[in-house]
């Protein structure tokens, strides 16, 4: 008798239903840190006395070094190389995000590049002409830095897929990613040029797109961890280099970054009923 009820009652528990939560009205949020990758790209100067084009200029990005300071402490969490994105699931599958990626673009120094144009009246050693020669990019001549940072403000479209989810019971799951998109690109340039005064402000410098595509896991449907990869193209028609409006450059190039995160879903919505397989 006792075992006839005791076999009743796990198979009652083993079809009790469960509830999931749907993810249509659910926003979610993340903060995380990336590194990035920059191809070699032309930067176009132009201002007062000068109108010349650097080509194939070489840069990386500068992460900070990790420690609890910067990368946690409240006042200095915006140093790092960081990303934060606000989404919105508008159906089970797709959400819609917005987000800032802040990377951070430094020209390598001490690099020679091809320089093709003219300089005058800088009252500097690189007065001339130029017809593809090579010039040494030392400090004197240009810094050249996007660090506070290379700002990408980005409004992406994802579809999610669930890959796995432990035994089913939605406490555990492992979820994949894909999607693109397009956004604005506000650079803080920290740039010094000839004989020109350092320049480091925010400017609408021009456009950014990309694909990215990544994992989570995910945990009693609330809190994730994950990462994510993303490659696209960016163009800046419209860089401030110096104190004087009249100065400006321009380059196009691709990026690739990579992206850990960690964050949380959230919001109001209707729930779902799953059963658990019967035990037998």
């Amino acid at each position: 008798m006792i075992i006839a009820v005791f076999t009743v009652g796990v198979s009652m528990s083993a079809q009790t239903p469960l509830t999931k939560k749907n993810n249509k009205g659910r926003f979610y949020a993340y903060w995380g840190w990336n590194r990035a990758l920059y191809s070699n790209s032309d930067i176009h100067f132009t201002g007062d006395g000068y109108d010349f084009t650097l080509l194939g200029v070489r840069a990386n990005d500068r992460q900070s070094e990790f420690g609890l300071t910067p990368f946690f402490k409240l006042g200095t969490i915006t140093i790092p190389q960081t990303n934060f994105r606000l989404g919105y699931y508008f159906n089970e599958k797709w959400s819609i995000s917005g987000a800032d990626d802040h990377m951070k673009y430094v020209m390598v120094k001490n690099q020679t590049a091809v320089i093709d144009g003219s300089i005058s009246d800088s009252n500097t050693a690189y007065d001339g002409d130029y017809n593809e020669d090579h010039l040494l990019l030392s400090p004197d001549f240009l810094r050249y830095e996007h660090t506070d940072g290379l700002n990408y403000l980005n409004v992406e479209l994802r579809r999610h897929f669930e890959l796995y989810n432990y035994k089913n019971l939605n406490k555990v799951s492992v979820n994949a990613f894909a999607g693109g998109g397009l956004g604005f690109m506000m650079p803080k340039t920290n740039a010094t040029l000839l004989a020109n005064e350092r320049h480091d402000e925010f400017h609408l410098a021009g456009w950014g797109s990309g694909l990215v595509a990544g994992l989570d896991l995910t945990f009693w449907q609330v809190f994730f961890v994950q990462v994510e990869t993303k490659g696209g193209y960016i163009s800046m028609p419209d860089i401030r280099t110096t104190q004087f409006e009249a100065d400006h450059a321009s380059q196009n190039f691709f990026y690739w970054e990579s992206v850990f995160c960690f964050g949380g879903k959230f919001g109001f919505n209707k729930k779902k009923k799953s059963v658990v397989p019967s035990v037998t």
